[in-house]
């Protein structure tokens, strides 16, 4: 399969490509959980703690894990992609650009969406196995801490034979901070989506530089603006792609 892809992007999922976070299917199965999860999510965005301490957190607040009626349920009512997420996967993979999906999202919300055909066929998936179900989640690459995105999209690379001059890495958060520093030593392009101060403070104190940031940037204190964001019609990452494609 060496040299099949002209390209390939590596991207983040959660308040990146949609806006849902990535324990909201536990938050929606237990509501009473919600403040709890919201703070585990932000505390690791943040890089306060690792993502396997905060995936043993919301284990530990469950008295059983959620199960793939649930992530059903959850997936009926609230799937949802920023505009133009689905159209951009689709060309990329109609263009030769392998698309990667590569996230602290759970497995389980991943196999049920594909299952579903909420989500593309073709594309490459990594994500956290916190939640999984019996099927093809042993396909999966995984993430267990924030710094195997790097790794997950190192070896996909070596797998099809694509240089890290053609790949572009999108991210959000401080979550994101380790897989665009590799990214950024590799020669690869960064694009922040949707980008939080904690990707920007993480960028700042290495000497890491975000190419292009997309959608709706925040500062400080910030408030979310979901509408806003919802507005963004990611089809306009297009150009920017497909210079990093051209690039010689």
């Amino acid at each position: 399969m060496k040299g099949k892809y002209r390209g390939m992007v590596s991207s983040d999922w959660n308040e990146c490509l949609a806006p849902c976070g990535p324990f909201d299917p536990v938050s929606f199965a237990h509501p009473e959980l919600e403040a709890d999860l919201a703070r585990v999510f932000l505390s690791y965005t943040g890089n306060q703690i690792s993502l396997s301490e905060a995936s043993r957190k919301v284990s530990e607040l469950l008295s059983q894990p959620v199960s793939e009626k649930q992530m059903d349920a959850y997936l009926e009512a609230c799937f949802l992609t920023y505009k133009g997420v689905t159209d951009l996967i689709e060309y990329c993979m109609d263009e030769g650009i392998l698309f990667m999906i590569n996230t602290t999202g759970t497995q389980g919300y991943f196999q049920r969406a594909l299952a579903k055909g909420l989500l593309p066929r073709g594309i490459v998936i990594a994500a956290n196995p916190m939640i999984s179900f019996q099927g093809d989640a042993g396909s999966m690459g995984k993430v267990r801490e924030i710094e195997d995105k790097a790794k997950n999209t190192a070896a996909v690379l070596h797998e099809h034979g694509t240089p890290p001059d053609k790949l572009v890495i999108i991210g959000d958060s401080g979550g994101d901070g380790p897989h665009f520093e590799w990214g950024d030593s590799t020669g690869a392009y960064l694009i922040g989506s949707m980008t939080k101060p904690s990707l920007e403070r993480y960028c700042r104190e290495r000497g890491i530089r975000i190419g292009t940031r997309f959608g709706v940037s925040y500062g400080e204190g910030d408030k979310r603006d979901r509408a806003k964001e919802m507005d963004v019609d990611f089809m306009a990452l297009v150009p920017v792609i497909e210079e990093v494609m051209g690039r010689p």
